[in-house]
């Protein structure tokens, strides 16, 4: 008899089950040359209804099922098993003993390990010692086939049990994989889109100044718009089916120009030459959200950006301070801890102004 990962047995699992039912053919045939007719048909009748019963009690048991009225089920149809072996031992004599295992492997898959092993060992001893004292009776080994009966079931309980609960973790692990990339994603929509529609409101406050100014340069404003928006829409779109990349001295780039329509004074490296591969896009990110915040919220006026091959820092001499906690630098804490990295940001200590540094180990 055998046992799902899931707690309950195999849809097919009586099949399995009915493959042993072969060893009842000693008590079939010992009933058959049993020469009262009476207990002959009374044992006959009996060994069919104790097959069946043995195997509708295979494909209906839940051995998961912790409630009280699974286990009042099992009981009534362990008993009703006992009184049909009790039935065939006038006719089948020593053969009837058989049953027994059936009736132990039974007991050890569906009852609690606290009811079935008190059970399993009352029953070995029945199938030792019945044979010793009952006159015309042999020992056929039917007292170690309950106990290896009862073992085998019991081992495989016990590899259900953890298959069950493998399949549970693996299930796990699937919804938390499943919510990690959603955070993932939801993280970089918000970086994504809080950096390009900072840029875009920005450029569109200089274009309408402009207006009235340079209508040339406006348009070029404009133009730049367009090409802003078009450029956050496809980052949405890769960033939501999870290929999206991003690049260090794009970010560099972008930077620069965001700066300037916010007319920021930016000290920006040349090139990120230096800087491994390994921790470009973590300090991609960073200058990004860094430089989001700086023309969202510090109404600064000067910004410098320094890269090593282990650290990015941006510093700004604004007054107004960003959100510490907000969600774009909660977001990039999480980037440098995935990594083993770390994040400072807070006010400069030497003057006004703010930093955003993340290190990572060499």
């Amino acid at each position: 008899m055998t046992a799902t990962a899931t707690g309950g047995p195999p849809r097919f699992g009586w099949v399995f089950a009915a493959v042993w039912l072969f060893y009842l053919g000693g008590n079939v045939g010992a009933l058959l040359n049993q020469p009262n007719m009476y207990w002959r048909v009374t044992g006959l009748i009996s060994v069919a209804v104790f097959a069946a019963g043995y195997l509708f009690l295979v494909a209906r048991g839940r051995r998961r099922d912790p409630s009280a009225r699974h286990t009042v089920r099992v009981w009534l149809g362990i008993t009703l098993l006992l009184a049909l072996f009790a039935l065939q031992v006038p006719g089948a004599g020593d053969h009837a003993l058989t049953c027994l295992v059936y009736i132990a492997a039974l007991a050890v898959v569906n009852l609690p390990i606290g009811q079935s092993a008190p059970l399993a060992v009352i029953l070995f001893a029945g199938a030792e010692i019945l044979p010793r004292t009952v006159d015309g009776w042999a020992d056929r080994g039917y007292g170690l086939a309950v106990l290896l009966g009862s073992l085998a079931t019991y081992g495989i309980r016990m590899a259900s049990e953890r298959q069950r609960r493998l399949i549970a973790a693996q299930l796990e692990l699937a919804d938390r994989a499943v919510a990690d990339e959603r955070a993932r994603i939801a993280a970089d929509l918000h970086d994504i889109l809080g950096h390009s529609l900072t840029v875009v409101t920005v450029k569109a406050e200089l274009a309408q100044r402009l207006l009235d100014v340079d209508i040339e340069r406006a348009r070029k404003e404009l133009a730049d718009l367009e090409t802003l928006a078009r450029d956050a829409l496809a980052d949405v779109r890769t960033t939501a089916l999870g290929v999206r990349g991003i690049s260090l001295p794009g970010e560099i780039a972008a930077a620069r120009e965001a700066l300037a329509a916010a007319n920021v004074e930016a000290d920006l490296p040349g090139a990120a030459d230096e800087v491994p591969t390994r921790n470009r896009e973590l300090f991609a990110w960073t200058i990004r959200e860094a430089v989001t915040n700086v023309v969202r919220h510090s109404r600064a006026r000067h910004v410098r950006v320094q890269l090593t091959p282990d650290c990015v820092e941006i510093v700004d001499d604004g007054a107004g301070g960003v959100f510490v906690t907000g969600q774009g630098l909660s977001g990039l804490r999480r980037r440098a801890e995935s990594v083993g990295g770390r994040l400072v940001a807070g006010a400069c200590e030497d003057g006004p102004g703010f930093r955003v540094r993340v290190e990572v180990p060499t």
